[in-house]
């Protein structure tokens, strides 16, 4: 069992409580719970930060285009956005699929929060200033330019799911070398390893704080890898991170959750 932080819906703060990552369940109160029979909210409240090409294969993908303009070469620093906080939501709740939309792309990341102020962290310290781990499901709108911010394709409401808990760090003994993998309706769509990050956990986040400071309960995602899978209305996705635990929404058309009163 390992220690985490996590918040139910409608609770007024976070709490901590012992997890089982392995088999995702919870004990509080003496009794011992499995994640899917819970009411989570998202157990983060600071900026998330995506982490664009962080994965070998993720920038292998764009061939000779990286070279070309506007660029002209591979980046030379973490190329980041951000997850505004309407895109955020918990474990099992729905992610809304637009109407004009058939498909949508699951986007498995490693999730990395912060738990004290870094500005300029060396990459040897950078580990220290993580309180946890969380795992992370990036949805976008499948688009093919990484040269322009995507908003309309990755800001939608709902479309950053994020749970089920915040498991301490010492629980992950080397976040360089965990497993992903991505079922929809049980069947496994992808598999990957953060052994096949460009710039590894402790790098990125020295490269990131070289030129911006991450607060307390900040996420940077570490990426999201090469050839992620489609999923789209009735569809069920798990992420699945070792050692971190699993993460399960289903796609909802958008127009049943306003016609159910659902705020997206």
């Amino acid at each position: 069992m390992n220690k985490a932080r996590f918040k139910f819906r409608g609770m007024p703060q976070a709490g901590e409580a012992d997890v089982n990552p392995n088999n995702n369940t919870i004990d509080i109160n003496g009794k011992t719970y499995s994640a899917d029979k819970l009411y989570w909210d998202a157990p983060v409240s600071g900026t998330i930060y995506g982490t664009l090409l962080n994965y070998k294969g993720a920038l292998a993908a764009l061939g000779d285009s990286v070279n070309q303009a506007p660029y002209l070469a591979a980046p030379k620093a973490p190329v980041l956005y951000i997850k505004p906080i309407n895109t955020v939501i918990g474990y099992g709740m729905p992610i809304p699929q637009p109407a004009d939309v058939p498909e949508l792309e699951v986007g498995a990341a490693l999730g990395i929060v912060i738990g004290r102020t870094a500005v300029q962290v060396s990459e040897h310290q950078a580990l220290e200033y993580v309180t946890g781990y969380t795992i992370v499901n990036d949805v976008s709108i499948p688009h093919s330019s990484v040269y322009r911010p995507a908003v309309h394709q990755k800001a939608r409401d709902g479309f950053c799911p994020i749970g089920p808990w915040v498991i301490e760090r010492s629980a992950v003994s080397n976040p360089d070398a965990l497993t992903l993998r991505v079922f929809i309706n049980g069947e496994l769509r992808q598999e990957n390893t953060t052994k096949n990050l460009i710039r590894p956990v402790a790098r990125l986040i020295a490269d990131v704080t070289d030129f911006m400071t991450l607060y307390t309960g900040d996420v940077l995602l570490v990426g999201v890898p090469e050839n992620a899978p489609l999923a789209k209305s009735g569809d069920r996705i798990r992420i699945e991170i070792k050692g971190v635990g699993s993460l399960e929404n289903t796609i909802v058309n958008e127009q049943e959750l306003i016609a159910e009163g659902n705020q997206l």
